[in-house]
């Protein structure tokens, strides 16, 4: 189901006075907004976050943090939190086809997702859903100055060469107030009207399948004497559903598809969910119905990411069937590859043309994830063979390729390839590695969150002192390390994972991307990174 905040449908109103003023307005508090709250605020952006509801929804909706997002939220600190509020999660595994969860489970799926991969990645697959996480994005983004209001409505939106005028009102009151950003970060969803404003559609065929899912509390120890993934469940009654546990106990989430040409999702009373919860469990047992939501899987991918000042993340740029858990994971890496570039151009060392780096990156995953995600929930829900998958999670995963203007020296042309790339080749994730630095174990991707950084060997000490000079000439936050010296090899790998000699270099993005790299010593290393860093950045400043 979808995993941001839909807008509600409105008509464009004037606005008045600015009221205030921020640098970021982010409309939109699911899993891309919040994400988008807490990178940027991170890197001292001043950051509002509107989202119309009055909290965060007890609607499980996505579950599954992968690995790479991981990585992203680890040098944040939120690693053990998230890792914690998956353990509900822990004794899961599989995925269970059936008539009634009293009846007869046919296994139709292993779960291989959570196996360690430690030559790859520090991370692990955590199964922690989006109701537990989203708090906890909310308080980290609080804890560095983001400004998160829901109850708050954003009406429309209007935008112009020197930023974006927004008229909010509040859920309550019905009062409203004008902000003025330089930015604007559309995070409203599938539904959102923020990219239609703005001028952006969505390619793609659109709704494919209507449902409805609703949160019951019921004692099912009886019944579910193992914890599955999910199940999918069909018989008459039904038709086509699925059942999901959730982070709380004796609270369980039930989806069920119809047909809008017929109802609506407002004919999903209580009463009637818990008539289909039977019908799903096949036992008659207490059902209390907490919750309903109704939604639309959909497919799509919108035609731009960028218009003006407008940017668009997660389900507002791109939808597919939750099958493999990537939109939500997509959305929160959409977050971390644009906010990095948005502060980099506040604090006025980047150009412009870097931020239309986000689109060119961010677009191609979108395009090869929804075709892929396709074929999946085809497979499980579409008829097909459920055990037929043709995709390498790992791959999927980790092997998300770019190429833009923010890189020197890409040679690839495509997002995936028939394998992880071997070494830190520019447009690629930089390679796994352990490392300790005063006296702490961390990893490569620790170092990436809010700065360049030059990696360099034992022996790279002048590439050191160039990205000092470097730094001060740009602007650009940028830190530099040697390895075998201010940071030591756990495991020796540096040199066969990152296919550079003692005396070489590689600049990593603040998304721990690698932006180029050098096979050895040049002659004037100041004056190459500083012109390599003002390329990666797309501007002269």
């Amino acid at each position: 189901m979808p995993t941001d905040s839909d807008a509600r449908p409105t008509d464009a109103v004037g606005a008045g006075p600015e009221d205030e003023h921020t640098q970021v307005l982010v409309v939109g508090g699911g899993y891309a907004g919040l994400a988008s709250a807490l990178f940027l605020s991170h890197q001292g952006v001043r950051t509002v976050l509107v989202d119309r509801h009055p909290a965060v929804s007890v609607q499980g909706r996505a579950r599954g943090i992968n690995q790479r997002t991981m990585e992203l939220y680890r040098p944040y600190g939120l690693e053990p939190a998230i890792r914690a509020a998956g353990r509900p999660f822990d004794d899961e595994s599989g995925v269970v086809r059936c008539e009634t969860l009293a009846g007869e489970w046919s296994w139709i799926l292993s779960d291989d997702t959570r196996k360690p991969l430690p030559d790859l990645t520090a991370c692990e697959f955590g199964m922690a859903d989006q109701r537990a996480v989203e708090p906890l994005l909310i308080e980290a983004a609080g804890e560095r100055g983001a400004d998160i209001r829901f109850g708050t409505q954003c009406v429309s939106v209007a935008a112009d060469a020197d930023g974006v005028t927004a008229v909010l009102e509040d859920a309550g009151t019905g009062a409203r107030r004008t902000v003025r950003c330089d930015y604007l970060i559309a995070a409203d969803g599938f539904r959102g009207k923020v990219g239609p404003q703005a001028g952006v559609t969505r390619e793609g065929p659109g709704t494919t399948q209507n449902w409805v899912t609703f949160v019951i509390r019921a004692d099912l120890s009886r019944i579910v004497t193992q914890r599955a993934m999910f199940w999918i469940v069909v018989n008459d009654e039904i038709g086509q559903g699925s059942f999901l546990t959730t982070s709380e106990p004796d609270q369980w989430a039930v989806s069920v598809t119809y047909d809008p040409a017929v109802e609506t999702g407002a004919d999903y009373t209580p009463q009637r969910c818990a008539r289909l919860a039977t019908a799903v469990l096949g036992v008659d047992v207490p059902v209390e119905v907490l919750d309903v939501a109704a939604w639309e899987e959909a497919v799509g991918v919108a035609e731009r990411f960028r218009s003006d000042r407008v940017f668009l993340v997660g389900d507002s740029a791109h939808v597919w069937p939750p099958a493999g858990a990537m939109g939500a994971n997509a959305a929160v890496q959409d977050a971390h590859n644009l906010a990095w570039k948005l502060a980099a151009r506040l604090r006025g060392c980047a150009g412009d043309r870097l931020l239309d780096s986000y689109e060119d990156e961010r677009r191609p995953v979108a395009l090869a994830l929804a075709d892929i995600t396709v074929r999946r929930q085809r497979a499980r829900f579409g008829g097909g063979d459920p055990t037929f998958d043709d995709v390498d999670d790992v791959l999927l995963t980790l092997g998300q390729r770019y190429r833009s203007t923010a890189m020197l020296g890409v040679r690839h042309d495509a997002v995936y390839g028939s394998d992880l790339p071997p070494d830190a080749a520019p447009g690629t994730r930089a390679p796994h590695l352990w490392l300790e630095h005063e006296g702490e174990r961390i990893t490569v991707h620790d170092l990436c969150h809010d700065s360049f950084v030059l990696l360099t060997g034992a022996t790279g000490g002048a590439w050191v002192s160039a990205a000092g000079r470097c730094a001060e000439r740009t602007g650009a936050p940028l830190r530099a390390y040697r390895i075998g010296a201010e940071l030591a090899d756990v495991e020796g790998v540096w040199e066969s994972r990152y296919g550079c000699p003692a005396d070489g270099a590689v600049l990593l993005r603040p998304d721990g991307y690698v932006a180029w790299r050098s096979a050895g010593p040049v002659d004037g290393r100041a004056e190459v990174l500083t012109g390599v860093l003002r390329e990666v950045l797309s501007g002269s400043f």
